[in-house]
């Protein structure tokens, strides 16, 4: 048993190690048979092939400023949590273009706050090539007066340290 579990870790370290010979690219895709998620800002899927290393933050309310104010305006909190997005990628050396998926979480979901998020999407990934996406409508959030987080998961095509 013992010689099993060994040969399986050493074969999952060698496909590790295979897996990060290979040049860095952000791959995203979207399968011709399900409708374009483009114009919803997102993709199916994305994922990562090549070296370097996953990180994952967390969610970004749309909290202005150090005080973390927040706007009584939904829209107005999208941009912030986008903006505050953007802050924490910009410390790694990172963009939106380096984000593989991103979950939002929006207090009271509508129509109407889907199509504001879909509009400042547009505006922040403006090469239009989305990360995978999940939304998720929530009932309240960490503070009372949040209307929306995002948290992402990027990949940076070198070691950070």
């Amino acid at each position: 048993m013992k010689r099993i579990i060994f040969n399986l870790s050493a074969f999952c370290l060698g496909c590790l190690a295979f897996s990060q010979t290979h040049t860095s690219s952000v791959i995203n895709k979207n399968p011709k048979s399900l409708f374009d998620p483009t114009p919803f800002a997102f993709s199916h899927t994305t994922s990562h092939d090549g070296e370097g290393q996953y990180v994952f933050i967390s969610g970004q309310s749309g909290g202005e400023g150090l005080k973390h104010s927040l706007s009584a305006d939904f829209r107005t909190q999208v941009k912030w949590s986008l903006k505050n997005l953007e802050t924490v990628l910009s410390e790694y050396g990172l963009g939106v273009n380096d984000v593989l998926k991103i979950t939002i979480l929006i207090v009271d979901h509508d129509q109407e706050k889907l199509k504001i998020w879909t509009e400042e999407m547009h505006k922040t990934w403006k090469s239009h090539t989305f990360p995978a996406s999940t939304l998720i409508p929530v009932p309240k959030l960490a503070l009372d007066d949040m209307q929306i987080e995002v948290d992402a998961v990027a990949f940076s095509k070198k070691k950070i340290h």
